[in-house]
């Protein structure tokens, strides 16, 4: 019984200074492959994460159901591939002479949004916080000999590179440098790290420090700090507050950023959406210092008037967490946008390059986003990057059919924003390109009767099949339905999609298409579709071994408990997270790269977009109930909508949207004004 109630009180988020970031479970999803995600302390879009390191762990270094630590690292990136990255500058705590193996064995955790506290079965106990780049451990320790492991040389599936470290009195600081996902290029690191009473030093072999305190130290604080630019940012970056005075901080920035969505209705629904909402603010990072220095990916070091971010996963977040951002924070967006931009004046790639200031991932599609962001209305210098898009178009991959219809999405974007440039000859250049998307989609997708057409990887597709790549054409949905065969079949070919279970919300290929029936005379169908992927029990089939049905999953998947999502479903730094929020708003993008939403029932009764300055923008649901998920009527401040979809201009003017519910279709309701890609 003692276990069983450990083991319930560990996840109950802590915090109780905020309605909001009190309600976020930080351990969700932090158990095996469902999700990915970690319950380190964090703080909003900040590269510093203290995080525990388990054996065994998962991507983030971190495993719910394992008893034994190794300690606690500085940096991760929530939920992506490749067995993940970072897990920098670990620290152990320990007793007697040195640390020992197994000797760190979990009796009881809690955590909420920047903070977690871990009680061992030695008598040490170890709570972190942070608050923007900086941190404080403190650790609990029973009498004896006691002290600090510091490896510096520790990182997530061994992608350390080098460090450089120098100790002064009771601090250590320097840089480290790691393999970020994939391995694909290198990032730095610079840290300060310093105990709170005099330490002794030894160091041992492989990049590792050990840090003696007194015999009769009980409590040990120790500050922290991250930079991308210098030890001496770093250094100045230390926050000298106590440890409670750091974590209600934090808690109220946490707090004031979830509170930028409020949601009223079933209040389990609630604790999933903030826990959700809570993981689309890891990342990207402010690499950024206060005086608008920066290091660029091309090594240099560079300054700005504006923040710049790094820790990029745009293949996966343009999809949904980078349309929530530009919606919830036009603020950080902005910059956020200028910071991709300005990858192009540093050599950007599609992976990582060999000097980048954090982890990052991927970078394809950055073109689109950007193109999304312009349309959206936010500032974007194209006349000085319009040369590197061009040679970046250059390159595109058309080897593979996805890669082809994928690229084709790329040059879509070029045209348009050449569009924005007054260039018509080039706007009309690749907006031509574009078109040839036609030709590989008739000579891989059309014919459906093949028989690999529902295996994973034939043809040579990544991470998808024939039947879930061949809906991605998000930028001409009137020409795909052209060659579908004209609507009927096209809807007709959905129908067998999504009857005969070949969706597969487990990873990003298909996302979009549960909402495809909205371009279309029958969009609710996709109103029904949205609520069952978002609710209900659906059955997940695999592709892993080339065979569909092998390895099946019936359950529903977004879940608020360590094991959160259906099987081998990573949230990749926050793409599935932000899926969830979208829907439970009652929008998703009709095409990224155009500021339209297609509408569904939102989850709940009410939900509020709130911006700094006090507009909102307020959702609500007449006749809600989960039965009830077909649009009836909309109402746009008070006037009715004849319309499945809503502008980005139209939400963030603020305002009231109400949308009538039903358990029946309204098979009239937005069919005369249906929104197709231009």
């Amino acid at each position: 019984m003692k276990r069983l109630v450990i083991y319930f009180l560990s996840l109950l988020p802590v915090a109780a200074a905020g309605q909001q970031s009190s309600q976020v479970n930080v351990f969700l999803g932090s158990s095996g492959d469902h999700g990915q995600m970690s319950p380190a302390a964090s703080y909003p879009f900040s590269m510093l994460s203290i995080g525990p390191e388990t054996y065994p762990s998962t991507h983030t270094g971190y495993e719910y159901l394992a008893k034994e630590f190794l300690g606690f690292t500085h940096n991760r990136m929530e939920g992506v591939g490749c067995q993940g990255c970072g897990g920098n500058l670990l620290v152990r705590p320990f007793l007697g002479d040195g640390p020992a193996k197994a000797d760190l064995i979990k009796a009881t955790e809690k955590a909420s949004p920047g903070y977690y506290a871990v009680a061992f079965e030695n008598g040490i106990g170890a709570s972190f916080t942070v608050y923007k780049n900086a941190g404080l451990h403190q650790y609990q320790f029973p009498a004896g000999k006691k002290g600090l492991f510091i490896d510096l040389g520790f990182a997530h599936v061994g992608r350390f590179v080098a460090e450089q470290h120098t100790i002064s009195g009771n601090a250590v600081s320097g840089w480290i440098e790691s393999r970020t996902t994939c391995s694909a290029g290198i990032y730095r690191i610079y840290y300060y790290l310093e105990a709170g009473q005099p330490v002794s030093w030894d160091s041992t072999a492989n990049h590792q420090l050990i840090a003696r305190v007194g015999n009769d130290t009980k409590l040990l604080n120790v500050r922290v700090a991250l930079s991308s630019v210098g030890e001496s940012y770093a250094k100045a970056a230390i926050n000298n507050g106590n440890f409670e005075t750091l974590k209600a901080a934090s808690d109220k920035d946490w707090n004031a950023m979830l509170g930028h969505i409020k949601v009223k209705g079933d209040p389990a629904r609630e604790k999933l959406f903030y826990s959700l909402f809570y993981r689309s603010m890891q990342s990207p990072y402010v690499v950024s210092e206060p005086d608008g220095s920066y290091a660029a990916t091309d090594g240099t070091l560079q300054k700005t008037g504006s923040k710049i971010y790094n820790g990029w996963a745009i293949w996966d977040n343009y999809r949904a967490q980078l349309p929530l951002l530009s919606i919830a924070f036009p603020g950080e967006y902005q910059d956020m946008m200028t910071s991709i931009a300005g990858l192009y004046a540093h050599g950007k790639k599609d992976m990582a390059t060999l000097h980048e200031p954090s982890i990052t991932v991927r970078t394809e599609h950055a073109e689109v986003v950007l193109l999304d962001a312009y349309r959206k209305g936010y500032k974007v210098d194209f006349k000085t990057i319009a040369d590197s898009l061009e040679k970046e178009a250059a390159n595109l991959d058309f080897a593979h059919p996805d890669k082809a219809l994928e690229s084709s999405y790329d040059l879509w974007a070029l045209s348009g924003i050449f569009n924005a440039l007054k260039d018509q000859q080039k706007a009309t250049l690749y907006r031509d390109r574009a078109a040839n998307y036609k030709q590989y989609w008739t000579k891989d997708f059309q014919d459906l009767s093949r028989r690999d057409v529902d295996q994973m990887q034939a043809r040579g597709l990544y991470q998808g099949t024939i039947w879930q790549y061949r809906w991605f054409v998000p930028f001409d949905i009137k020409g795909l339905i052209e060659l579908c065969g004209g609507e009927a079949k096209y809807i007709a070919q959905l129908d067998e999609f999504f009857g005969h279970d070949y969706y597969n919300h487990t990873n990003q290929p298909d996302l979009q298409a549960p909402f495809q029936y909205n371009m279309t005379a029958e969009p609710w169908k996709s109103q029904a579709l949205v609520h069952k992927i978002a609710v209900d029990t659906m059955i997940q089939h695999y592709f892993n071994d080339n065979s569909r049905g092998i390895g099946s999953e019936i359950d529903v998947i977004y879940k608020n408990q360590p094991a959160a999502y259906a099987r081998t479903m990573d949230d990749d730094a926050g793409t599935m997270s932000s899926w969830f929020v979208l829907v439970s708003a009652g929008i998703f993008p009709a095409c990224i790269g155009e500021p339209v939403y297609y509408l569904n029932v939102p989850l709940f009764e009410s939900v509020e977009w709130e911006w700094n300055g006090g507009k909102k923008f307020h959702v609500q649901v007449k006749n809600f109930a989960d039965k009830n998920v077909y649009i009836q009527q909309v109402l746009l401040n008070g006037k009715p909508l004849d319309r499945n979809w809503i502008t980005q201009d139209e939400i963030t003017k603020g305002g009231e949207l109400t949308i009538v519910a039903g358990d029946k279709p309204n098979e009239k309701q937005g069919v005369r004004n249906i929104y197709l890609t231009k």
